[in-house]
């Protein structure tokens, strides 16, 4: 008999009223029984376990699995990952919760450690920084070095070595799409004078680009740039969002980053990939002989996942966090944003403009979707209580397609890199991004989804064209009492496709939520975001607040509170409240109703929006992170 079914016939022998009980910890063993006395130490263990007694149809699973997890932090060497087999039943879930009282972390991070000082010059580090730098060897995976674009110390993100260190972005000089190449003023180099693993961050309209350095040529008080590809090609080929030479506010502004070079103050950090050492200049109070440092390993935490046929059901996660994921691609391929964190894999403008959906179309474009630290596909009736999604190096959460029902409530979201949440459908790689999505089989449309009372808040801190919660191609969705702050482009982004045509959208509401200190880094913007046809969809009872006032943004005027665009149509927007009627209708389709939005909406509904009173401990919690 092999151990995993002994523990299960183990269990069948127990009271009926604790055999479904799995318990877990970090100092547990996964040769214990999995009782809270002894618990297994993997919560992959426990899955199986769980499976095993819905396998052998233990009549102890009748009022459901619950798998406790311990506090501490289970580093994850894989993504746990939740089957088809997994799912429970409406009166049988699969609970996944943290024990009570305590804060389990489900990690994909590993400890950087063995730091010590570095003695004497170091090459190509500033002089500030001689003698203030430490240095560690990167952590190994598979006998590797690890790869990472993100470190963090005691729970704290460290800065990539860059220049400027501040909002005084310097600007672009020329822009040459046949030649492939930019001019900077020499002077924003900062002493850089070979490629290496430089990378320009580049700021165009309503997006960020991510562009590997493949040559320097200083030419007098000017250098000449080229990128690498395949991001160069897409970069000088695709015409939205593009950069802007002497534009209404100057021309696209830029920074620097990834260079020992650029190591000038607290704080910041710099990986020499090729000899695998870490740099990292120390913040004021922090001891790296003690401190927690961790570089993020997996892309993905938690994965669910099954088929239109055999989706997984009625899995539920309470109480649990999860954090420190990575994403890879800007290092390997770049990052060209078409918008909302979606990436371009190919796009350019048309000779002749017009496609079939839209007549005045004029540019072509295909798109990828940023990994998330928590994904789910062909899943329904799941539930997120009271979760946490830090440090993660793309999205926090997301709800690709063939999903319905499911419940996202009283989770925070915080120091995300790309989108907080993303749901629904976007754009499949092999589809033109302008076309209407209508799928033959409607089991793939998000639909009848909730996401209330969560608090989204520094997400995008990486990608400044992300968004606190982007919703693509959904269905009867509901986003409801949610608080989004400091993002840097839009609060909710509703809708995808620029498109009028009849598409799989309709009858989504978003309703009651607080949205403020938005467009902290991108305009073209606002609080609340529409495209395309969508009927019977609401937006209302919403508090717009606090625009962000950075000093590159391509046109400081293109700015609002709520903005319907091309291709939004039949959606009612009533009753919101901001400080001024500041909205925008681009390209619109019809049936559109805008009644009573602005500073005359009621003081009750303002003083409504955002998180509900049981929920409004996030805030006070998370701003004690």
């Amino acid at each position: 008999m092999t151990r995993t079914l002994f523990i299960a016939f183990s269990l069948l022998g127990a009271a009926p009223a604790h055999a479904a009980d799995i318990w877990v910890a970090p100092t547990g063993s996964d040769r214990n029984p999995g009782t809270q006395a002894q618990p297994l130490a993997t919560p992959n263990e426990a899955l199986r376990q769980a499976r095993n007694l819905r396998r052998l149809h233990d009549a102890s699973v009748v009022g459901g699995v619950h798998i406790w997890l311990k506090g501490g932090e289970y580093q994850l060497k894989e993504s746990w990952f939740f089957r088809p087999e997994d799912a429970g039943t409406a009166d049988s879930p699969t609970i996944v919760a943290a024990a009570p009282g305590e804060r389990p972390v489900l990690s994909g991070g590993v400890s950087v450690t063995g730091w010590y000082k570095a003695a004497g010059k170091t090459a190509g580090l500033p002089a500030a920084a001689q003698g203030q730098v430490w240095v560690a060897a990167a952590p190994l995976l598979a006998g590797r070095a690890l790869d990472f674009r993100q470190l963090w110390v005691n729970g704290r993100k460290a800065t990539r070595a860059r220049t400027p260190n501040n909002d005084n972005l310097p600007r672009l000089l020329t822009w040459d799409t046949d030649k492939r190449e930019t001019m900077v003023p020499t002077a924003t180099l900062s002493g850089v004078k070979q490629p290496g693993q430089l990378e320009m961050v580049l700021h165009q309209m309503w997006a960020v680009n991510v562009l590997r350095v493949k040559t320097l040529a200083v030419q007098g008080d000017r250098a000449r740039v080229t990128f690498q590809e395949p991001e160069s090609r897409i970069q000088f080929e695709h015409p939205w969002p593009r950069p802007i030479i002497n534009g209404k506010n100057g021309s696209s502004a830029f920074f620097l980053t990834n260079a020992i070079e650029l190591l000038d103050q607290p704080g910041e950090w710099f990986y020499d990939a090729p000899h695998g050492q870490v740099y990292y200049w120390p913040r004021s109070g922090e001891n790296l002989a003690t401190a927690q440092v961790v570089a993020p390993a997996l892309e993905t935490v938690v994965r669910v996942a099954g088929t239109l046929d055999q989706p997984v059901s009625y899995v539920q996660f309470k109480g649990l966090t999860f954090a420190y994921t990575t994403w890879l691609r800007p290092s390997e391929q770049g990052h060209v944003p078409l918008q909302a964190g979606m990436y371009l894999l190919d796009g350019y403008s048309l000779a002749k403009p017009g496609t079939p959906d839209k007549a005045g179309l004029e540019n072509q474009g295909w798109i990828g979707r940023p990994p998330a630290g928590v994904e789910l596909q062909a899943a329904h009736h799941t539930r997120f209580e009271r979760c946490q999604f830090l440090h993660m190096g793309a999205t926090g959460l997301d709800f690709q397609s063939g999903t319905h029902d499911d419940v996202i409530t009283g989770c925070t979201f915080r120091d995300v890199a790309v989108n907080g949440i993303q749901m629904g459908k976007f754009s499949d790689e092999g589809v033109e991004t302008h076309l209407p999505y209508n799928p033959k089989d409607e089991r793939e449309i998000s639909t009848n989804e909730l996401i209330e009372n969560n608090l989204v808040t520094d997400c995008g801190n990486e990608d400044w064209g992300a968004v606190g919660i982007a919703a693509g191609f959904v269905r009867g969705t509901t986003i409801r009492h949610n608080e989004v702050s400091q993002v840097p482009y839009t609060g909710i982004s509703l809708g995808w496709g620029w498109t009028k045509t009849a598409n799989a959208m309709r009858n989504n509401r978003v309703q009651a939520n607080y949205i403020h200190h938005y467009a902290q880094h991108t305009y073209d913007v606002a609080g609340v975001y529409t495209l395309s046809a969508q009927p019977g969809t609401v937006i209302t009872e919403n508090r717009v607040d606090e625009i962000g006032r950075a000093p590159y943004v391509h046109d400081p005027d293109h700015w609002f509170y709520l903005y319907l665009d091309e291709g939004s149509s039949n959606i009612t927007v009533q009753d919101n409240w901001c400080p001024a009627e500041k909205f925008l209708a681009n390209a619109n389709g019809p049936g559109n109703v805008w009644k009573n939005n602005g500073p005359m909406v009621s003081e009750a509904i303002k003083q409504a929006a955002g998180l509900e009173p049981p929920y409004q401990d996030l805030r006070k919690a998370s701003a004690q992170k």
